[in-house]
């Protein structure tokens, strides 16, 4: 009996250890555990989950990342093999999770989006400097104040002519012989039509017999005071301008050109612009005139364009911003992709190629060549064919998950057998402004610049638009204060392509009205200040040059800072230490 009780005392046991490892496992099995490397594996499943941004945590599971805080998304199942070796499989739940996106490249015309900054300036074809043609002294200016309106045969000012006094004698003495000396008489009328009088008014004089001793000056054109030259009681010669007229009832706007855009802009390319102090109008013209030469201080040249002022409501000195669609030059039909699909390195430029099989959708990297930026896209020259698959949104995810899988990415070209400790995307450097070449010897002149530019950066760091726009005010007006006497010849021209650079991506943040606006700005500036400071090396301490791979659509963007810690500018308290540290300056 006792035998028995003991038999079935150890098939009880035998069963609840196996019940509770099988609830164990249930509860704990699926979880990740932490390697000696750093990395969080996750246990043998069907679908592996990590983050986009740290690639290194693996888990079987979905949850948040341990690191950034971030949504881990499905990266791939042991069912899905790779059919191409160096392409990474995504399943349509990873790709939705990821926000993959993919679409064809096509053909279209190659036009291009110019953005231009000018000012409204008068006709100078209908300025006009009114003279008198009568000398003498002015004894009363009917029009005394800059912007007055005057008509044309309106009485600007009243003169004392002693030789009009005499003129006048003269013609009355002529009256009485007239009969006898006709042409004494018609010689004294013409000496006064001489002064620019009417017949009318001398025909007034001879009616009323006397001596009239102020004449009337009268306006020649239609306008608005511009300049006034003379004052009352003044004593003027004959032809002496009193007046300067401006007809406003045509403008001319001269807008600046970046040498970058200068191969985009033509004479005839009609040009459609707003002007911020008058909200929703909209105007159009076509460049008339384009300047053969580029200014030696701010690296522009101006295109002017003529405009009906109708209403008057275009004011000389008003600030504009344009817009020219143009079209590239020898080309009607030409490749292109969305610019979020590329992914730079500073050397190469990629995209990730869709392969649809049985199994689901592989992206596989590929290096393109660039054409011209075309605003949201960009013409490829090489690398790809008409029709075929590319993502065009979600290549981050795409790139985190074939380092981890050990397939070519951006930053590992040939792909690696053991899976990266960390996402490494390297510096993002804009398509468009590639590096100056770095010279030896430091310019400490520039620092202010560099401190200015901070100031910019910790504002928007703190999601402060007010202090972000007022900080990229004083970055431009650091721009005028830079000595340049101690510049190296060679560093001169640099100067002055980074300064025009920085004023037109300065110049509108007056305007923007979101701070996401600002960070836009504040990445094309960041390109610029890195090049500047790699180039000038104006710091006393070292820079550090910092990355964040989520910024711009996922592209990546850069910035500077002095402290190595984290403080993102392009997300502030949303994602305040996302980012790496890619590069230091010393």
């Amino acid at each position: 009996m006792g035998m028995k009780t003991d038999r079935k005392t150890g098939i009880l046991v035998a069963v609840a250890l196996l019940a509770g490892l099988f609830a164990g496992w249930l509860i704990f099995g699926e979880r990740g555990v932490k390697t000696p490397d750093g990395f969080i594996a996750a246990n043998s499943g069907a679908t592996v989950w990590t983050c986009s941004m740290h690639p290194q945590i693996r888990q079987n599971e979905p949850g948040d990342c341990p690191i950034c805080g971030m949504d881990l998304i499905v990266l791939k199942s042991d069912d899905q093999a790779d059919e191409n070796p160096v392409a990474v499989t995504m399943s349509p739940a990873a790709m939705e999770l990821a926000r993959v996106a993919t679409a064809r490249v096509s053909e279209s015309a190659p036009v291009k989006s110019v953005r231009l900054n000018g000012k409204v300036q008068a006709d100078q074809r209908l300025v006009f400097s009114q003279t008198s043609h009568i000398p003498g002294r002015i004894e009363k200016l009917l029009v005394n104040f800059t912007g007055d309106r005057v008509t044309r045969g309106q009485t600007l000012a009243l003169v004392y002519s002693p030789e009009l006094v005499t003129a006048q004698e003269e013609l009355f003495l002529a009256r009485k012989t007239m009969d006898t000396q006709p042409e004494l008489f018609r010689a004294a009328r013409e000496k006064l039509k001489n002064w620019k009088l009417s017949d009318s008014r001398i025909d007034a004089i001879l009616k009323s017999g006397t001596v009239l001793t102020r004449f009337p000056v009268d306006s020649d054109v239609t306008g608005f005071v511009a300049a006034k030259r003379v004052n009352p009681g003044d004593y003027i010669e004959r032809g002496q301008v009193l007046l300067d007229i401006t007809d406003l009832s045509r403008a001319w706007v001269f807008f600046d050109v970046y040498e970058s855009d200068l191969p985009w802009v033509k004479k005839g390319n009609r040009v459609e612009f707003t002007v911020p102090a008058l909200p929703g109008q909209v105007f159009y013209g076509s460049i008339a005139w384009l300047d053969p030469v580029i200014d030696p201080q701010t690296r522009v040249a101006r295109a002017r364009v003529d405009i009906p002022n109708t209403g008057y409501h275009l004011k000389p000195e008003m600030f504009v911003q344009g817009r020219i669609e143009s079209r590239l030059p020898g080309k009607t039909e030409a490749l292109t992709i969305p610019r979020s699909a590329v992914m730079w390195t500073g050397e190469r430029s990629l995209v990730y190629v869709a392969d649809r099989t049985e199994r689901g959708l592989s992206f596989a990297m590929r290096e393109v060549t660039l054409g011209p930026a075309l605003g949201d896209s960009v013409v490829i020259l090489k690398g790809l064919e008409k029709g075929e698959e590319i993502a065009v949104s979600g290549t981050f995810s795409i790139d985190a998950a074939a380092q981890l899988s050990g397939k070519p990415s951006m930053m590992s070209p040939k792909g690696s057998e053991k899976p990266p400790t960390g996402h490494d995307h390297g510096k993002s450097v804009s398509a468009e402004s590639p590096s100056l070449p770095s010279d030896q010897g430091a310019i400490p002149s520039i620092s202010p610049l560099i401190d200015g530019y901070l100031v910019f950066k910790d504002a928007l760091v703190r999601d402060d638009l007010q202090a972000a726009k007022k900080a990229a005010d004083s970055l431009k007006a650091l721009l005028g204060t830079i000595d340049t006497g101690s510049f190296p010849e060679n560093k001169k021209d640099r100067w002055l392509k980074i300064k025009a650079d920085l004023t037109g991506f300065l110049d509108p943040v007056p305007q923007k009205q979101t701070i996401e606006d600002v960070r836009k700005v504040f990445q094309s500036a960041s390109v610029t200040m890195i090049n500047l400071a790699r180039d000038f090396k104006p710091m006393d301490s070292p820079l550090y040059i910092q990355h964040c791979p989520m910024a711009d659509q996922e592209k990546g963007a850069d910035w500077l800072s002095r402290e190595k810690e984290i403080r993102n500018p392009y997300f502030g308290k949303s994602m305040l230490t996302c980012g790496e540290v890619t590069d230091t300056l010393k």
